[in-house]
């Protein structure tokens, strides 16, 4: 159990570090692109590729990283009216749900990856299946996630207490 809590931390701070670079090479692209556009008037063909490509990526390892914290898994509602036993019973349809879900979903993305596998990226000289890649990787990931988070046991639901 160490070994597998080790690799799961590890490869969840990989994907984090990842995004963060992802998505800050996404704002610095779209950034260039505003400035070569308006201050230099020679747009970039490449940056709004980039920068379509690179919010994808991030998109699909965000969701991940989402799972594996719980935070799209929370039925808080539902669960604060159920006795400790059947709140066990939720998770584990919660699990079935969304791993089914996510498995197909990392199916019929690998399904699109290789079906546009001989297109090119406009203004890049790539396989557009490298951003549809991030389907099936990004929901595989999930799927990890969302076993490690419910493998991790019982939850207390998350009280706040803000008065509006």
């Amino acid at each position: 159990m160490p070994l597998l809590s080790s690799i799961d931390r590890h490869l969840f701070r990989v994907i984090s570090i990842v995004t963060q670079l992802l998505l800050l090479s996404a704002v610095a692209a779209g950034f260039f692109q505003v400035v070569a556009r308006f201050i230099l008037h020679s747009p970039a063909d490449w940056s709004e590729a980039w920068t379509r490509a690179s919010l994808i990526w991030t998109v699909m390892l965000g969701i991940s990283l989402s799972f594996r914290h719980g935070a799209m898994l929370s039925v808080e509602l539902l669960h604060s009216f159920l006795r400790e036993r059947n709140k066990r019973l939720l998770e584990h349809v919660i699990l079935v749900i969304a791993v089914s879900f996510l498995g197909f979903l990392a199916w019929v993305g690998a399904q699109m990856t290789l079906r546009v596998r001989f297109q090119t990226m406009p203004s890049f000289d790539v396989s557009i299946s490298w951003v549809y890649l991030s389907i099936p990787i990004g929901a595989t990931l999930a799927i990890i996630g969302v076993v490690a988070f419910w493998a991790q046991g019982p939850r207390k639901p998350i009280v706040d207490d803000t008065v509006i």
